[in-house]
C-alpha cells in the first residue's frame, strides 16, 4: 500500500470524563474516573478532554481535577487536555501538568450568559487572560466555540458570530479550534456552510467537530465533516453527556460508534473496538442505566450467530 492509498488517520478525543461525567448527580469516585480514562487509553485512545478546573462549586463532579491528573496513567503520545476557565483555572491546570487546556465561549449571548453567567465579550477577557499562563508552560491552548451551529434560546447562530469568536482566538495564538453542537443542532448544510467560512478565513486553524446525538443525526455531520477534511472529531463513551445549562441537551455522539463508522470507511484511529466497546459496557454496568451507544450491544457488522440460539417461526 503506497502512501496515496494510506488511510487518513483520524484524531478521536474522548470528552466523556469531562463533559459526560459533569452531566452526572451522583459523585462519580476519583478512582472510579482514572479506571475509565486509563481503560480508554490501554485501548488506543491518545486525546482527551480529561476533566476541568472549573469552580468545585459549579461543578462539584469536577472537584477532583487535580486529583484524577495526578492519578491516571501518562503514555507516550496520549494527550491529556483539562478545560479552564479563566486564569485561576490556568494555573491549577499547568500545576497538574495538563498537556493542553481548553476554554470555550458561546457564539449564542444568552447561551454565554446562560452558561458561563457572563457575557461573550467577558469570557473572551477571561481567555486573554490566561493564554499568557498557558504560553509560560508552553502549554498549547484549545478554544471552543458553543452553540456554533445554532442556540436553544436564540435559534439560528450566524456564522459571522462565529467568525468573531474565533477572531479572538486567533489573537490571542490558539489555532486549534473547536466547533460545538451544544444540543444537537447541527445539520449537515449547517456544517458545510460554517467549516467552509472558517477554512477560507483562517486556513491556519485545525478545526475539531463536537456534535451531540440530540436528533439522531450526529454521524451523518461527521461524515459531512470528514468531507471536508476535518481530521479531529469529540466524542463521549457510550454517548454519555449533556450540557446542564441548554433546554434539552442530550449525549454526545458515541465513542464507540464514531470509531466504528471510522473504521468502516477505512480511516484509521489507532483504536482497539473492543476493547473500546468493553470500556462502554464497563461504564454501563456501575453506572446501572442503559447508554445511548449502539455498537456496544449489536458488535461487529459481520458478527454471526448461532442459528440454534435463535428463536424459529413455526406454524
Amino acid at each position: 500500500m503506497n502512501a496515496l492509498t494510506q488511510p487518513k488517520h483520524i484524531i478521536v478525543t474522548e470528552v466523556g470524563t469531562r463533559d459526560g461525567f459533569q452531566a452526572e448527580p451522583v459523585f462519580i469516585a476519583t478512582e472510579r474516573k482514572v479506571d475509565v480514562i486509563n481503560g480508554l487509553i490501554d485501548a488506543g485512545v491518545q486525546s482527551f478532554e480529561t476533566t476541568s478546573f472549573v469552580s468545585p462549586r459549579a461543578v462539584p463532579q469536577l472537584a477532583d481535577a487535580t486529583e484524577v491528573m495526578a492519578q491516571v496513567q501518562r503514555k507516550p503520545g496520549v494527550r491529556l487536555t483539562a478545560l479552564v476557565p479563566n486564569a485561576r483555572g490556568a494555573e491549577r491546570a499547568a500545576a497538574a501538568k495538563v498537556d493542553m487546556m481548553a476554554c470555550f465561549v458561546s457564539a449564542s449571548e444568552t447561551h454565554c450568559q446562560a452558561n458561563l453567567n457572563k457575557s461573550i465579550v467577558a469570557a473572551l477577557a477571561d481567555v486573554h487572560e490566561f493564554t499568557p499562563i498557558a504560553r509560560q508552560f508552553n502549554i498549547p491552548v484549545r478554544g471552543a466555540v458553543a452553540t456554533a451551529f445554532g442556540c436553544p434560546f436564540e435559534g439560528e447562530v450566524a456564522t459571522q458570530s462565529v467568525l468573531d469568536i474565533i477572531a479572538a482566538y486567533h489573537a490571542d495564538g490558539v489555532r486549534h479550534i473547536t466547533l460545538g453542537d451544544t444540543t444537537g443542532m447541527a445539520t449537515p448544510p449547517v456544517v458545510r456552510r460554517t467549516v467552509r467560512a472558517i477554512q477560507a478565513r483562517f486556513p491556519d486553524v485545525l478545526i475539531a467537530l463536537h456534535f451531540h446525538n440530540t436528533r439522531g443525526i450526529g454521524l451523518a455531520n461527521v461524515m459531512t465533516g470528514l468531507e471536508l477534511g476535518v481530521v479531529e472529531f469529540e466524542s463521549s463513551i457510550g454517548g454519555l453527556g449533556g450540557c446542564p445549562f441548554a433546554p434539552g441537551a442530550t449525549g454526545n455522539i458515541c465513542t464507540e460508534d464514531l470509531v466504528y463508522l471510522l473504521h468502516e470507511c477505512g480511516y484509521h484511529t489507532g483504536i482497539d473496538l473492543e476493547a473500546l466497546a468493553a470500556v462502554a459496557r464497563s461504564v454501563q454496568d456501575w453506572m446501572g442505566k442503559p447508554l445511548p451507544g449502539q455498537y456496544m450491544r449489536s458488535g461487529p457488522r459481520l458478527k454471526r450467530s448461532d442459528l440454534a440460539s435463535v428463536r424459529r417461526a413455526v406454524g
